[in-house]
């Protein structure tokens, strides 16, 4: 008989922790599967000893939502595991659902859909059912070819094979958001089943804004290239063009003056976009996320290239010092007055600040490269 693993964290749930665990009681006996039922807790009230009572593997775990759902995958021993919250805002019964299509072998991860199902009145924020939830949907879709309507269901399972796949290190609410990267970048085959979404006994514990951008930085963390290297490559170039095109024009000071700082504010601003594209690539390299190698990658972050950019970087700040030291000389000769090389000293400020730029960033990613295989 094949083993269903269901995994609810909890935190103060005991108003409904027991409603869930029946629920999941339920699941087994209509699956015919084997079953056991691990909540992972950080309660203060009476929830882990009603789920003890109830039959329950209670699992202490520190706080965070990918922390708990962790903690109960290394614990879950099932041929399929399911996660969903223990606050009864999900109907664990609409699991059986999700176990045909793995059952069947026509999916490997399964995830509710609660905008393709039904969300009751009041069981969901307008700002996070109209706004939040579709924005960062869309944005996950777009940015990694998925095709999920609710990205930030709960209510998932899938296969221990599928699980085996995942590489799922997240600790807070961006959990939701990498188990999908994972599963679509592992090549599983997902499937969303339409679900009722309940109004919860307990107040809420998600913090809208503070949770969306946790979503937000770690799809940046997972595709620098997409959010960081593209739009800071373009912004790079269309500040070169201007600058380059205003000075072969001629006339800056009087005439073009606006568009040549527009230029140079848009190269620093491209650089230092291009640097911090940089540091969260070789984050991503140090904690593993990337397990497919990149040759690319690996020679810009290579010690010898970082040298260069090192090198280079001190060639620009040279260079705009002794255009700066020139115009400060030229000044003094002539006693002071007006500034006249208007031209001259935003190409030194431009050429300093990116070279210097580049320098702080290669002593950076030395630094955090130090002991990985990619400083050789």
């Amino acid at each position: 008989m094949p083993k269903l693993s269901i995994v609810m964290p909890s935190m103060n749930e005991d108003k409904t922790i027991g409603i869930c665990i029946e629920k999941a009681k339920k699941v087994f006996e209509k699956c015919n599967m084997e079953g056991e039922i691990l909540v992972v807790d950080n309660s203060t009230d009476d929830t882990p000893n009603i789920a003890r009572s109830m039959g329950a593997k209670v699992i202490h775990s520190v706080e965070g939502y990918g922390n708990a759902y962790m903690t109960g995958l290394e614990n879950a021993t099932g041929d399929y595991i399911a996660i969903a919250d223990s606050d009864n805002t999900y109907d664990l019964e609409e699991l059986t659902g999700f176990m045909k299509y793995l059952v069947s072998g026509e999916a490997d991860f399964v995830i509710g859909s609660r905008l393709k199902g039904n969300i009751e009145k009041g069981a969901m924020p307008w700002l996070h059912q109209y706004i939040g939830n579709p924005f960062l949907t869309w944005l996950l879709n777009l940015v990694f070819g998925t095709r999920i309507s609710d990205a930030h269901c709960g209510m998932r399972a899938f296969t221990r094979e599928a699980l085996q796949k995942m590489n799922l290190k997240t600790h807070g609410m961006e959990f939701a958001s990498e188990m999908i990267i994972e599963a679509s970048y592992n090549g599983l085959r997902i499937k969303e089943v339409p679900i009722t979404y309940h109004v919860r006994y307990a107040p809420s514990k998600l913090r809208s804004f503070h949770d969306g951008w946790r979503h937000i930085r770690f799809m940046m963390l997972y595709r620098p290239l997409s959010f960081m290297c593209v739009p800071g490559l373009l912004v790079f170039l269309i500040g070169l063009l201007l600058t380059t095109a205003t000075l072969i024009q001629g006339d800056v000071a009087e005439t073009k003056l606006h568009s040549f700082i527009l230029g140079g504010m848009l190269l620093i601003i491209g650089g230092q976009t291009l640097a911090t594209a940089s540091y969260m690539k070789a984050y991503g390299f140090i904690h593993g996320i990337y397990r497919k190698k990149n040759d690319l990658s690996e020679k810009l972050f290579s010690y010898h290239s970082l040298e260069k950019e090192l090198f280079g970087g001190s060639v620009l700040l040279i260079l705009g010092f002794i255009l700066g030291i020139r115009i400060v000389s030229t000044w003094v000769n002539t006693g002071y007055g007006s500034l006249e090389e208007i031209e001259t000293a935003v190409v030194a400020m431009i050429l300093a600040a990116i070279g210097l730029q580049m320098v702080f960033s290669s002593i950076f990613l030395s630094v955090m490269l130090l002991d990985t295989n990619i400083d050789r």
